[in-house]
């Protein structure tokens, strides 16, 4: 089978009984999460939950969720919950090891480069088979990948892996070759689900088709995804046939709570096994609970503002409403200037965070980058109101800055009405800015995404997960990634479209060099950086609580100070053991898999992955 990208395609580069629950970890917890260990549970269930569980006959892992899904098809999902769904229903073509993030086999067992880069072979596993009995080939990736290079609306999700490819084949089950336009540096990390061809080729309009009417979906993960209900549930039930060795919990239950608080309610009572996104408080008052575990690791994630800099086509159109004030690179600086980060992470996170410097958070260190001294935007209000009015915003009699048009510099910021950092950090906002004589409306909603993708706002609060390999999050602010015309749906994060970034970002893309690859990427984060559109105050922490009653041992990532929620793998939910001693540990490696500790338990075989979520906003976790 041949898939080609005809001449005129465009590319498109490119979220009632008690049952079993998973939740974040306390302090005690979170040295032994850091030492790498599985962490050993407390004796059993209450009484009550005890006698419900035997009852049911289940044993449920509930997880409380607060992100609507926005699709269930891989090619079209961009939020954290629904790629994490995916990335526990398909397999991907490699995987990541859970100490330290190297390449490692998934659907694919082996791969070889040619001397010139610009082929890649793929040797596909022969023990991978769908949930509904039929044999998972090449033939299924090379349709997978195929359809994203010839319909733009199957690369809406994961396009920018696809763009540079001339030619995809299976000349047999086993053997999927990969033909490139041009070095390509992220083969080893192509985070794209791969579909069953029997399935999926029947679907007509991709933009349109959700996968969420049959049931069970069909794939080749270690969960099957069997029922779904909008803002209710996600409920998923173990691959007996899974290739690594099924997942040991009967049953996994993503539930939809809109507050915070109610899952952490839900989750002392034992109603939730797993709760993530905990507030400071929340995670305090947790911490004494007996049979909770609350986790505090470093997180992947970077908490940004983001600026509308026009928002704008392929085709040259601009629309939405944006500020034209914010067009100003002396605007965009003062505002800066005028936040204080070092008051966000003690007030606000309250120490489960690390001030923001570059794009790529301090857990990647490869990548890491921080402004000097001189290139660096520090907390200075005088120097705000120095760059102001020497840009020509003067203050009116009033005391209101006024922009060029004579009109007062009112601005407004897109905040997640499940997020309680967006909405006290906003506060602070309107205090900073309103001492420059600037005013800030806090919009707080449901969902973001409408207003963001039409281009109807002035600021935004703004976050990704960064996976091992930074392509993806790198890509999202390419001009390449703008939406062909303003009808359709692009992978731009916030319409960035940058003519020095992207030569930047096009070298990095064929530089196989570590070392020099990570030099231009840091390049790149100093002309992001410089820019003004993407400003990063902070890099929060993971901190997630779990209960210990319910799970008996379950896999962070990565191993030493890691997370579980939001991981690039299927490595927690499928490595989580019951408490009640109905579970041993994960099923078997792989022949380049990873043992990892589970205390008392014995060792598990496992991988370990980055978390590479980062997907569209509407909610506090959406882009996590």
């Amino acid at each position: 089978m041949v898939h080609s990208v005809p001449p005129r395609t465009p590319r498109q580069p490119v979220r009632q009984r008690p049952r079993l629950r998973l939740l974040p970890v306390s302090a005690a917890v979170s040295a032994a999460l850091v030492a790498g260990t599985v962490i050993p549970v407390q004796p059993l269930l209450p009484a009550p939950q005890q006698a419900q569980a035997a009852d049911d006959g289940k044993r449920v892992l509930t997880v409380a969720v607060s992100q609507s899904v926005d699709s269930l098809s891989p090619f079209l999902a961009q939020r954290l919950v629904s790629t994490s769904v995916h990335r526990l229903a398909y397999e991907y073509l490699t995987n990541y090891d859970a100490k330290d993030a190297r390449t490692v086999p998934g659907f694919a067992t082996a791969w070889r480069p040619s001397a010139d880069k610009l082929t890649w072979t793929f040797t596909i596993r022969d023990d991978s088979k769908w949930s509904d009995g039929r044999p998972a080939t090449a033939e299924d990736a090379a349709w997978t990948f195929g359809k994203m290079m010839t319909d733009a609306n199957a690369a809406t999700a994961n396009g920018s892996f696809t763009a540079n490819f001339e030619r995809v084949t299976a000349p047999d089950p086993k053997t999927l070759v990969i033909e490139l336009k041009k070095p390509q540096a992220t083969m080893t990390a192509l985070d794209v689900p791969i579909v069953p061809k029997h399935i999926w080729e029947k679907v007509g309009d991709f933009s349109k088709f959700n996968n969420d009417e049959r049931f069970p979906i069909v794939g080749n993960g270690p969960f099957i995804v069997t029922d779904y209900k909008a803002d209710q549930y996600i409920r998923l039930e173990p691959n007996k046939d899974f290739w690594r060795g099924a997942p040991k919990f009967d049953e996994l239950l993503l539930k939809y709570y809109k507050d915070g608080d109610a899952a952490v309610a839900a989750l002392r009572k034992g109603e939730v096994s797993f709760v993530s996104n905990l507030t400071p408080a929340q995670a305090s008052a947790l911490k004494s609970d007996e049979n909770i575990k609350v986790n505090d690791a470093p997180g992947r994630r970077f908490y940004a503002l983001a600026v509308n800099p026009g928002a704008r086509s392929k085709d040259g159109e601009r629309f939405g409403n944006g500020h034209p004030a914010l067009l100003d690179p002396a605007v965009r600086k003062a505002l800066f200037q005028a936040v204080d980060r070092e008051s966000i992470i003690d007030r606000v996170f309250q120490g489960h965070a690390v001030e923001g410097q570059g794009y790529i958070p301090p857990r990647f260190g490869a990548y890491f980058w921080e402004p000097s001294a001189e290139q660096k935007i520090a907390y200075d209000p005088a120097a705000a109101a120095r760059t102001l009015d020497r840009a020509g915003y003067r203050r009116s009699g009033s005391g209101k800055r006024v922009g060029k048009d004579g009109k007062p510099l009112d601005f407004r910021i897109l905040c997640h009405a499940t997020d309680p950092n967006d909405k006290a950090i906003g506060k602070y906002l309107q205090e900073w800015w309103g001492g420059l004589g600037i005013g800030l409306k806090v919009e707080c909603l449901d969902n973001v995404s409408d207003p963001w993708l039409a281009g109807d706002y002035d600021l935004a609060f703004d976050g990704w997960s960064v996976n091992p390999d930074p392509d993806f999050v790198l890509s999202i602010h390419t001009c390449g990634a703008l939406p062909a015309t303003r009808k359709d749906s692009g992978a731009t994060d916030n319409f960035i479209c940058d003519k020095e970034y992207d030569g930047l970002y096009a070298r990095q893309a064929v530089e196989y060099d570590a070392a020099k690859r990570a030099d231009l990427v840091k390049r790149m984060e100093s002309r992001l950086y410089d820019t003004g559109y993407m400003n990063v105050m902070a890099y929060p922490n993971a901190v997630e609580a779990y209960r210990t009653d319910q799970i008996k041992s379950i896999t962070t990532m990565p191993e030493a100070a890691g997370n579980l929620w939001g991981q690039d793998g299927y490595w927690s939910w499928w490595s989580a053991v019951p408490a009640d001693g109905g579970g041993g540990s994960g099923g078997s490696s792989s022949s380049t898999g990873v043992a990892i500790g589970l205390g008392a338990a014995g060792a598990v075989a496992a991988v370990l992955g980055l978390f590479v979520a980062m997907r569209r906003r509407s909610t506090a976790e959406d882009r996590e």
